[in-house]
């Protein structure tokens, strides 16, 4: 018969090597409707982030408060004007950004680095997904150069701005339609490059589906591809690699 290797109080027992002892110091807080990681950044370097779509603004806040006391910027992701407004009379020192639909909640001054995340979209329509992008990594500590609205349906603008983009140590790209900019742009840099589909587009776009696919098969070497419209996803993993 095999040995619980738990406690009573849902620990680990001591005796359970270098896995048990690491986890021994991983804390929660309870909150009923929500188990908050209170020690991701200490496991993983950045904390636990809010999703706020499908979570009432009195969730968020309990989240929040929950999080203050250990950590230094709260991000919010998915988070409409209308919670907001609630989230904002508990937590008068939180800052929206609209076209992101990100909150920040005790904003202190992280130290940025010095090498920079170019983020690049094929159309303006594309700008709220790079947003989220943005803000997430400005959030970490990051330096980004914005380069809006640069599809390939007029190349030349691209190229306009090759420069910068080339000068990033990583670029998150970010497209709907067919999204080809992410292949354009692959071939163009010695960068790694974080594709993000959207679902910007008409009917065929698949609500992002065709973008997704057509940068999983990309011929383009080097680039990486997350889900459709996770701006979020794309940004976090930048920041770990501009951090490097």
């Amino acid at each position: 018969m095999k040995r619980d290797p738990f406690n009573e109080t849902g620990c680990l027992k001591p005796e359970h090597g270098e896995a048990g002892q690491a986890l021994q110091g991983n804390t929660f807080a309870d909150l009923g409707f929500a188990k908050v990681d209170l020690s991701r950044e200490q496991r993983n370097g950045y904390p636990e982030v809010i999703y706020g779509e499908g979570k009432t603004a009195e969730q968020i806040i309990g989240i929040i408060q929950a999080m203050r006391k250990q950590t230094v910027n709260i991000l919010c992701t998915r988070l409409s004007s209308d919670k907001f407004e609630t989230i904002k009379k508990a937590t008068p020192d939180a800052v929206y950004y609209k076209t992101a639909r990100c909150a920040l909640v005790n904003r202190a001054e992280v130290k940025q680095t010095q090498s920079y995340i170019a983020i690049v979209t094929a159309g303006t329509s594309d700008v709220p997904i790079a947003e989220e992008a943005a803000v997430t990594a400005e959030a970490y500590g990051n330096r980004v150069a914005r380069i809006y609205d640069v599809g390939v349906a007029g190349i030349h603008r691209l190229f306009a701005r090759l420069d910068v983009i080339r000068g990033a140590k990583v670029v998150i790209c970010i497209a709907g339609m067919e999204g080809a900019l992410a292949s354009v742009v692959g071939g163009l840099i010695d960068k790694p490059l974080i594709a993000v589909p959207t679902s910007v587009g008409y009917g065929t776009n698949l609500k992002g589906v065709t973008a997704l696919l057509t940068m999983l098969n990309s011929c383009a070497s080097g680039i990486t591809v997350v889900n459709i419209d996770n701006g979020f996803g794309a940004a976090y993993s930048a920041s770990m690699i501009n951090h490097l």
